[in-house]
């Protein structure tokens, strides 16, 4: 990793004035954050590559022009965030015993294989137990686990949760961790994912094979091991719905039961004893890797509420070098998410030179390795720069797809709290309506960092450009043509119009946040904020 330094230039700069003139939000700006950081120079941005580590003095260095407060370590921009990487080195195999027969599953047909965080060669010889989802949700009166042993055992289960949860709650009860966290607590030793038809019309599983080899990384703990949220209860495959065939022969009705049972609202699909044992072998390649966030802070001007802070987050990374398309291996991420750095340093630049300073501190954060499970997300809200207790709301800006004049967007997380409100008053001055999730099957909510704020309690959203008008038709394109591809690059058809309108919302919501008499609060009840004891739920 190389070492991070500031430019000469940004020790020289000094924090200027905050201006009185008003401001508007540089489309140029925007364009030229976006041409260098998705450059292909930049080779992607993947966490702990020396790419990574240039964007993130970039990035630091345009704190310090903004005069913002170093709010990384020692004194720096830069929070450092000590990883592990994990990478399949090998294909792994399964094979499954019933009957005395043993039935091997075929690589890249009927499974890909998971990693392992413990040992380079994992093997592992048990049971079989379908759980269905894997769902146990109170709220819900859902227990998937009721009745069935899985002590020691490994369960199978179905990707995804039922449709009959509400969207954002759906996204947590379908997330992978929250499966493996459950899986650990019954006793199971390892976990089986198998891919669903709703799951197939996502990501299908021929595309989910192309990346089978990426990298996968955790934040490093000080013992040296990567931290995992269910270390006893790994992610040993993932199951195509033809591998899914072989796993459940021994559920009546067999596979085709069970899917099409999934694909109801209720999704009541039966757990039971497959009567079968799984031995699993992986092969994993385990490195310790090193990356960083930056992290800059306007400090607040009330005395009564500079203690308080509100963030601002976007992702610096991407993923790097990417399967070869038409010659060209390098994944640029320029909307994913260039644009969204480069919206947060233009919301920067607005509250430095559009006005008063802010009641509240506002923190702007820059985090690493969100596309490998939001990694740098989580180490900063585990392990905040500033006392947790002071983080008070999350404006994460990640993906805005600005191809288009959006007429609408969606606050992902902004109805569990006190931030709805805030959102819908920033929006209506701009003529931008606010709609519902389009698309709750992309568990969307989980997957951005805004989602890591949540898990400790703050209240958070996560904006993206809607559906209305022709954002129907751009989000679809982009997300079917561009998404993760060596096309999501610099020559894109911007609209750096609606980039500026963009960062104009985001600046009015954090601004409101900022500014307003009371901190933001969950609802009274509210599922997330009493999940995870946040400010003003109970």
């Amino acid at each position: 990793m190389t070492k991070l330094t500031l430019f000469p230039l940004a020790l020289a700069l000094a924090a200027p004035a905050f201006a009185q003139d008003a401001y508007q939000p540089s489309q140029a700006s925007l364009k030229a954050h976006v041409d260098f950081l998705a450059s292909d120079a930049m080779r992607g941005r993947e966490a702990g590559s020396p790419e990574y580590d240039i964007a993130a003095q970039y990035v630091a260095t345009r704190f310090a022009e903004l005069g913002l407060k170093p709010a990384g370590d020692d004194g720096s921009y830069i929070q450092k965030v000590p990883l592990v990487s994990a990478q399949s080195t090998g294909h792994g195999a399964i094979a499954v015993t019933r009957g005395g027969q043993q039935t091997a599953l075929v690589f890249g047909e009927d499974y890909l294989p998971g990693q392992s965080l413990k040992a380079p060669r994992l093997s592992l010889n048990a049971p079989l137990v379908f759980v269905g989802f894997g769902v146990v949700a109170p709220a819900f009166k859902r227990d998937d686990y009721a009745g069935l042993d899985v002590k020691g055992k490994i369960v199978v289960l179905l990707s995804g949760a039922p449709k009959a949860i509400p969207g954002e709650e759906r996204a947590h009860y379908g997330n992978g961790t929250t499966k493996a966290i459950e899986a650990e607590k019954h006793g199971a030793i390892g976990v089986i994912t198998l891919e669903t038809p709703t799951r197939a019309k996502v990501l299908p599983f021929a595309r989910a094979a192309k990346t089978w080899d990426d990298k996968r990384m955790v934040w490093r703990q000080p013992d040296g091991s990567g931290f995992s949220a269910a270390p006893n209860a790994p992610g040993l495959a993932y199951v195509s719905l033809a591998g899914a065939e072989k796993l459940l022969a021994g559920i009546k009705g067999g596979a085709a039961a069970v899917m099409a049972a999934a694909e109801t609202p209720q999704g009541r699909v039966k757990g039971a004893a497959l009567g079968s044992t799984a031995s699993v072998q992986l092969e994993t390649a385990i490195k310790p890797a090193e990356s960083s966030n930056v992290a800059g802070m306007i400090e607040g001007s009330d005395p009564a509420l500079k203690s308080e802070v509100v963030v601002l987050s976007g992702h610096l990374d991407h993923v790097g070098i990417c399967p070869e398309v038409k010659g060209d291996t390098i994944c640029n991420g320029a909307m994913d998410n260039a644009v969204g750095i480069a919206s947060m340093l233009e919301v920067a630049r607005g509250f430095v030179q559009g006005g008063e300073k802010p009641r509240r501190s506002v923190l702007f954060l820059a985090v690493t390795a969100e596309e490998k499970g939001l990694v740098g997300a989580d180490y900063f809200a585990r392990h905040p720069t500033v006392a947790k207790d002071r983080l008070v709301a999350d404006v994460n800006l990640d993906m805005p797809i600005i191809t288009y004049a959006f007429e609408d967007v969606v606050a992902f997380g902004a109805d569990h709290s006190s931030i709805g409100a805030t959102v819908a008053k920033a929006a209506a001055p701009l003529g931008i309506g606010v709609s519902p999730d389009p698309a709750p099957d992309q568990a969307i909510f989980t997957r951005s960092d805004h989602y890591r704020f949540v898990q400790q309690g703050v209240p958070s959203v996560f904006i993206v450009t809607g559906s209305k008008g022709p954002g129907g038709e751009a989000n679809a394109a982009f997300l079917k043509n561009n998404y993760h591809q060596p096309s999501d690059q610099p020559d894109l058809p911007f609209d750096w119009g609606a980039g500026a309108r963009f960062v104009s919302l985001n600046l009015a919501i954090a601004r409101e946040l900022a500014n307003a008499p009371e901190r933001p609060r969950w609802n009274k009840g509210d599922f997330f904020g009493t999940l995870y004891n946040g400010f003003g739920a109970r």
